[in-house]
């Protein structure tokens, strides 16, 4: 058996449950862990929702507290006395080192903890996930007339995240990254390419993005708030191109557009302490756009 462990916001549960999907079209024995959500206390519980089981169409189990202690919780020691009667000594967890790690698809018996945002994990199967992540029915009536109109013009999503972004480490991870010049180049290459775009702009600092982009051909999206924020999401996933944010939430918006000519923009780094290497990135993130903070196209 492999336990995921599940962490984050919307966009990264959605990474987690993606290579959960991966391992069992390798005929792996695969389980969720959300013990962040429901078990979890202080420093270990997760401050975000669990909005994995608000969308409909996902196939998955959900492990045990009593496997959670057998895999992963080596502080306590009926844990301890079982896994070392199973298993010996050994660390069973496997801690995501934030590349690529695909020796992780011949392992069994372990318990995978990381993010696991890398596209090529999941390439393969992106037609599946498309199919199996649906999100619930909105009751707001400007949702589909949204999506009406998208599917019927050369519609593109501007994403901007700023406010959370600004805290972490003083702004110092993450700020600095999705600069006015990335997005004047992701809308001059659009523009390029795609007769009359439409940019639908979306944004958790929507005051900050109406002043940044005026020009008439962007629609401000501004009513999904609060827990029907993942529709924001559902809306990205309808337009035809993508211009995202270093945010999951708005890649995964992309990766779920299902039109075949579609463009999907990302930056080139998602945070200011990785150590990004562009042929690696062109590798695993093969069909992208990439672009960096100068508004430099790789």
């Amino acid at each position: 058996m492999i336990i995921i462990h599940v962490m984050g916001g919307l966009g990264n549960q959605l990474y987690q449950y993606a290579l959960s999907e991966k391992l069992k079209s390798l005929g792996k024995e695969v389980k969720l862990d959300f013990y962040a959500y429901k078990h979890a206390q202080g420093e270990e519980k997760e401050w975000r929702e669990l909005e994995l089981e608000r969308l409909e169409g996902l196939d998955y189990e959900e492990c045990t507290l009593k496997e959670h202690i057998l895999f992963k919780d080596s502080g306590m020691r009926l844990a301890d006395r079982i896994r070392r009667k199973l298993f010996g000594r050994r660390d069973r967890t496997i801690t995501e080192n934030g590349g690529y790690m695909p020796e992780i698809f011949d392992m069994d018996d372990v318990y995978l903890y990381g993010f696991w945002g890398c596209e090529k994990y999941y390439e393969d199967i992106i037609p599946l996930l498309q199919q199996k992540i649906r999100f619930p029915q909105s009751g707001n009536p400007q949702n589909a007339a949204a999506i009406e109109a998208m599917e019927n013009e050369q519609s593109v999503s501007i994403h901007i995240r700023r406010k959370d972004y600004l805290t972490v480490a003083g702004g110092k991870r993450y700020m600095g990254i999705c600069t006015d010049e990335y997005y004047g180049a992701a809308i001059e290459y659009i523009k390029k390419r795609v007769s009359n775009p439409v940019f639908y702009l979306f944004s958790d600092d929507m005051e900050y993005a109406k002043e940044h982009f005026k020009d008439e051909d962007m629609r401000i999206v501004d009513w999904n708030g609060g827990s029907e924020s993942l529709h924001d999401m559902e809306l990205m996933s309808h337009c035809r191109y993508n211009i995202c944010a270093n945010s999951t939430f708005s890649i995964w918006g992309a990766r779920l557009n299902k039109n075949p000519r579609k463009i999907t923009i990302r930056p080139l780094h998602h945070d200011n302490y990785e150590n990004t290497d562009v042929s690696l990135m062109r590798e695993q993130w093969k069909n992208w756009i990439l672009i960096d903070a100068d508004g430099s196209i790789y």
